[in-house]
């Protein structure tokens, strides 16, 4: 348990519910990648998961911000949690996201779509270099190179606006033929 856990961060359902009827919740999602020696991107991780409104999807590792934590701890949980203790993500010391991205109730607002609430979520590209395991609420995790990440059949997997952040991140990494 870390030092944001035990001060009581977290929130009861009931709590969360009623905080995500009044206000935007700030989120993380961070795309773990590999990369070879020279730093270029050669795979790209995307974990297979239960999302909220039953159905199952591709995605990249998402979660809330706790209330006193920093971004870069939000990260390192959140990449642990669903990646695994022994994923080694590389934060960078000045963490900087590559977009922000908001998703509404409405679909249509944005693009980006949750059903339970509004959220504005920083979006980070992470190297890992530890072994990544699917863990938690993730079925599975799969790398893909970048020619694969960014096929129609990847695309066709994801929910809530993520293949359109999925290609931002791919246009921010500079693989985007």
């Amino acid at each position: 348990m870390n030092e944001t856990d035990e001060r009581g961060s977290w929130l009861s359902d009931e709590q969360i519910e009623f905080v995500r009827d009044r206000l935007p919740i700030l989120y993380i999602d961070a795309i773990p990648v590999r990369v070879d020696e020279l730093g270029n991107v050669t795979q790209i991780g995307l974990l297979l998961k239960g999302m909220p409104d039953g159905s199952i999807s591709r995605t990249m590792v998402s979660g809330r911000v706790l209330y006193g934590e920093r971004v870069r701890n939000a990260l390192v949980r959140h990449l642990e949690k669903d990646l695994g203790s022994t994923a080694l993500p590389q934060i960078s010391p000045s963490p900087t996201p590559f977009t922000i991205v908001e998703y509404f109730p409405d679909p249509s607002v944005s693009g980006f779509h949750d059903p339970r609430q509004h959220a504005v979520s920083l979006a980070f590209v992470v190297v890992v270099k530890g072994d990544c395991r699917p863990s938690q609420n993730a079925l599975d995790l799969a790398w893909l190179n970048p020619d694969e990440a960014q096929s129609l059949k990847v695309s066709d997997e994801m929910t809530g606006g993520q293949a359109k952040l999925l290609k931002l991140a791919l246009a921010h990494m500079g693989v985007i033929e």
